[in-house]
């Protein structure tokens, strides 16, 4: 709760607003890149993990207290593993806000990557190489969420389940 006033403020933020920013402090280069990622996916996380945690019945936290759980064993066995559906959800968000927000920066000013492939084609009116680039992102993109998706049934069997 103490973070919220900072997290609203700045999840509406575009990150692509940051890019002028995040180019002044840090140059064109892989570093500018992870901070913008980081900071497209954080206030997308801090959301989900908050959901989650404030979806944990609270019956469950005192079923565990009742049963001899202290604070450390019911954040360990209640709280967190009750809270990643939500925080995975929000990681499936998260990443493809951040796949888009890559290719966004590399269309606007980049060393390399799939946006400045795309770039240099429009420059040259290579509507194949447009395409192929397009269709990259969107295989890549859909890629990623099938790797989460995977990590999640992996890392929460539970989800779904009564």
């Amino acid at each position: 709760g103490w973070f919220d006033p900072i997290v609203e403020f700045m999840r509406p933020v575009p990150p692509l607003a940051l890019i002028p920013l995040m180019i002044i402090w840090f140059g064109i280069g892989e570093m500018s890149k992870v901070i913008l990622l980081f900071l497209a996916a954080l206030w997308i996380m801090a959301i989900a993990a908050r959901s989650g945690v404030s979806g944990v019945a609270i019956a469950k936290v005192h079923a565990a207290y009742s049963l001899g759980a202290n604070k450390s064993q019911i954040l360990r066995k209640v709280i967190i593993p009750n809270s990643l559906p939500e925080i995975f959800t929000g990681a499936r968000v998260a990443m493809g806000v951040c796949w888009g927000t890559v290719v966004a920066a590399e269309l606007v000013a980049a060393e390399k990557g799939l946006g400045m492939m795309i770039m240099v084609a429009a420059k040259f009116q290579l509507t194949d190489i447009v395409i192929v680039g397009i269709i990259l992102i969107g295989v890549i993109g859909f890629a990623i969420d099938i790797g989460i998706r995977k990590l999640e049934d992996w890392l929460v069997p539970w989800k779904g389940k009564v």
